[in-house]
């Protein structure tokens, strides 16, 4: 008899991607909110209207799955468009939602298979956002202007990625080694031992600097809603809040998080 547990591992993770999104423009849209009823901008009852929603996703994961059933792309956009009409979102993660590689002559888009894409493009393109990623791909410098960005989807462009080069070595230190070496295993709490090299935390602390400088260079405005993604990025909130103290900062760990005894 075929196992069909293999089948059920993508759209569980991306439902539960779609969930935290979900909880993520809530938490966005309460924070705008209660700035401008501060300002005596926003009645109460329309913040309670938007915070009604909240309860259903402190429940138990099937209650929370059950509140999903009535989100949907649009409804995120619906919110974002309402709400947030001028604010400026970048979401930070190391997978870029769009890859440009060589074929021949000829460069071929590829959209990566991704929970996480498809669970946060959503919100970028209704916000016409901005998208900091590594830039992995073998076309991925033919095809951005001379501030290294491209606009996205080709067909439909509604947002912008904005790609950060790295160095092989940059890329072995920080993703590889610290990352996929160390914190993963770690918080996994993975049978594997998991590797803290002094070069790789270096490598790691240099490419959390660098995306840190391209969040700053990207901002239009003092108030930037930044959604760092994982635990690539563990040092990125602070040196955002740093240089943007007034900066709303959101940070998604997409992976386990081990209990104190772990670190000891």
């Amino acid at each position: 008899m075929p196992d069909n547990s293999s089948y059920l591992v993508v759209p569980i993770f991306a439902l539960w991607l779609f969930v935290v999104a979900a909880i993520g423009v809530l938490v966005i849209v309460l924070v705008t909110m209660a700035l401008r009823a501060r300002k005596g901008r926003l009645a109460a009852a329309e913040v309670d209207r938007v915070r009604g929603p909240l309860p259903e996703f402190e429940k138990n994961g099937q209650s929370a799955a059950a509140a999903l059933v009535q989100w949907s792309p649009e409804t995120l956009r619906h919110i974002l468009a309402a709400e947030l009409p001028d604010a400026q979102v970048i979401v930070v993660s190391n997978r870029e939602p769009y890859i440009h590689n060589r074929e021949g002559d000829d460069i071929q888009l590829v959209v990566p298979a991704s929970g996480l894409v498809s669970a946060l493009e959503p919100i970028t393109r209704a916000c016409a956002g901005t998208w900091i990623a590594y830039g992995g791909g073998s076309a991925d410098k033919l095809v951005v202007d001379k501030n290294d960005r491209v606009e996205v989807p080709p067909d439909d462009p509604s947002y912008t990625l904005r790609r950060v080069w790295l160095s092989e070595e940059e890329q072995q230190g920080y993703y590889l080694g610290f990352a996929n070496e160390g914190l993963w295993p770690l918080c996994h709490i993975a049978f594997t031992r998991p590797i803290f090299r002094a070069s790789d935390w270096e490598a790691y602390e240099s490419v959390n600097r660098k995306f840190a400088d391209t969040v700053v260079a990207e901002a239009r405005n003092e108030r930037p809603i930044v959604l760092v993604q994982d635990y690539h990025f563990a040092l990125l909130p602070r040196m955002i809040r740093e240089r943007l103290p007034e900066a709303i900062i959101i940070t998604f760990w997409h992976i386990p998080w081990p209990n104190s005894e772990v670190f000891s």
